[in-house]
């Protein structure tokens, strides 16, 4: 019951710090102060994408110098032993319940969060997030690895999800004249998290690594308590524009091609609707051929190049040495590298160019030219073509994260602003399906091919095919798309009636009343400065791994 239900009729009780009633922007808000917490939250949790940076560690926690290994190990034994170092494999199950629980949270609670609105879901996340990590800590001290499934992957998972949907709605309404742009901005940081982060954790464990300890549970309390008050800041961030708020001399687009509706959904039907289940099949698409690529771009660009990558182009990968493997494989990072700083990239770009060329052909543009690119990097690595080959997959996996950027605005054109961000929630189990199909694909085709006999630098050739066909399937699932039917739609009155506890009196007839107003004035640039300078050291670290590639 919310704080105006117990008070009664006729009568307004000040509501909580936390909930929705208070962080209605008042007049003189600058809107461009949000995308800056949204990213505050999504740069934090974003370090999901780079926890596999804890994994060698911890597989010598014990040893420190060297793994403690035990022969009868099975992942049932792992999750209790106080005796033997963990294997990579069982540490690797945090990584998918991080995204497994990301889509189960974002789809159970998306409801609840439209109901109580970003700051407190924003809160919760942080909490979850944070103390998630808090708990893993204590599972490396206590070595228990079941400690750290709950903690960093199990809770940590949660505050993955709300963290992660918590700024799309309240974007998206702040921004109904760059949809696109708003979102790309805030779920880009998701995509840099892991770039400030692992190499943020890599100097933490190095200063607090000694002869008894690797380091990474001392690294995941100071990582855990920086990352909350970031996101707390992020939280309290928030505003939500008042009903019927709208930028000033901006009116909603009437060209019905555009496939942009004005009405809203009830999230209660959204999911009955067949163009909830195409976009799903869209977004599904899309990310597995993605993440399957970025599962193993260290690997494939060492097998496929092997001894050109130093200088040796007659060497095959199973002929080189420990030494010359440890050199290919630093530059094989430098090429995942590069290509997380394109996924980062993409994210923005193609968010905010579907502003000017509409979503659905955003989506036509990453399926056609994905296909065509898909089919060609087989032909770019049989000619020994390094540059050619890296730049097919840097174009590809900018639009892997560009597909998850732009499908917040596919929805709310299709079915409004009013659930989008709870709609949005239950559409990334596409996220989940994809996160186990793509990885499945690419995996278990190269080894089948590799036990078949297939030289290492042509296992790939067949998977780069596959792929090729799961985005012709996306974009058949993306030309029926179509504009909803009138009976989807809520009514004037029930929407008015969802709207009432954000109305304000001095929002006037077009609600402009000069909330939204100005640019980068001094609380916007030092918002953007708090954001503004991780990424660009991020992107220093990334782009001076990359260099290797090209010497």
């Amino acid at each position: 019951m919310s704080a105006t239900d117990r008070a009664g009729p006729g009568i307004y009780e000040n509501p909580g710090i936390l909930d929705r009633e208070r962080i209605v922007a008042k007049a003189g808000f600058n809107r461009w102060l949000v995308p800056p917490a949204a990213l505050a939250i999504h740069l934090c949790i974003g370090m999901a994408y780079g926890f596999s940076v804890f994994w060698l560690p911890l597989s010598r926690a014990i040893g420190v110098e060297q793994s403690v290994a035990c022969a009868d190990l099975n992942l049932l034994t792992a999750l209790f032993t106080t005796s033997c170092d963990w294997r990579v494999s069982d540490l690797g199950w945090i990584y998918t319940l991080f995204f497994v629980l990301l889509g189960c949270s974002a789809a159970i609670w998306g409801g609840w969060l439209e109901r109580v609105g970003p700051r407190k879901a924003g809160v919760v996340s942080a909490l979850c997030w944070c103390g998630g990590m808090v708990l893993a800590a204590i599972g490396v001290i206590t070595h228990q690895l079941w400690l750290m499934w709950v903690g960093a992957g199990v809770i940590g998972g949660i505050g993955l999800g709300l963290g992660y949907i918590s700024p799309v709605s309240t974007l998206i309404k702040w921004f109904p004249d760059r949809r696109g742009m708003a979102t790309g901005m805030a779920i880009m940081g998701f995509g840099g998290g892991a770039m400030i982060g692992a190499p943020l954790a890599n100097l933490l464990m190095n200063h607090f690594k000694s002869p008894d300890t690797v380091g990474v549970w001392q690294t995941f309390l100071v990582m855990a308590a920086g990352y909350f008050v970031f996101m707390m800041c992020g939280a309290f961030g928030y505003r939500i524009p008042p009903a019927g708020w709208r930028p000033e001399g901006w009116t909603p687009p009437t060209d019905a091609r555009a496939m942009i509706t004005t009405r809203h959904v009830h999230l209660r039907d959204a999911h009955k609707t067949k163009q909830f289940w195409l976009i799903w099949a869209v977004l599904c698409l899309n990310v597995s051929a993605g993440i399957g690529v970025i599962g193993m771009a260290s690997p494939m660009l060492q097998e496929i190049f092997a001894g050109k990558l130093i200088g040796l182009p007659d060497v095959s990968f199973t002929q080189l040495d420990a030494g010359q493997k440890t050199a290919i494989a630093s530059i094989a990072a430098g090429f995942a590298g590069l290509i997380s700083l394109f996924n980062i990239g993409g994210r923005f770009f193609w968010a905010s160019l579907s502003d000017r060329i509409g979503r659905k052909a955003t989506y036509f543009t990453f399926f056609a030219l994905g296909i065509v690119l898909y089919a060609l990097a087989p032909t770019a690595a049989h000619m020994g073509s390094q540059a050619l080959f890296v730049a097919i997959f840097c174009v590809i996996l900018s639009m892997y994260g560009g597909g998850f950027a732009t499908v917040p605005a596919y929805l709310a054109d299709i079915f409004g602003t009013q659930f989008v961000g709870a709609i949005h929630g239950r559409l990334l189990t596409a996220w989940a399906t994809a996160g186990i199909v793509g990885p499945v694909v690419v995996n278990y085709i190269r080894e089948f091919q590799i036990n078949a006999g297939v030289p290492r630098d042509q296992v790939y050739d067949r998977t780069m095919y596959i792929l090729a066909g799961m985005l012709a399937l996306g974009f058949i699932a993306n030309f029926f798309i179509r504009p909803l039917a009138s009976k989807w739609f809520m009514s004037d009155a029930e929407v008015a009636a969802l709207q009432a506890k954000t109305k304000t009196a001095d929002a006037g007839a077009t609600g402009s009343f000069g909330i939204g107003h100005g640019g980068l004035d001094a609380k916007a640039a030092l918002a953007w400065a708090a954001v503004g300078i991780p990424i660009l050291w991020g992107v220093w670290v990334t782009v001076q791994q990359a260099v290797v590639l090209f010497r």
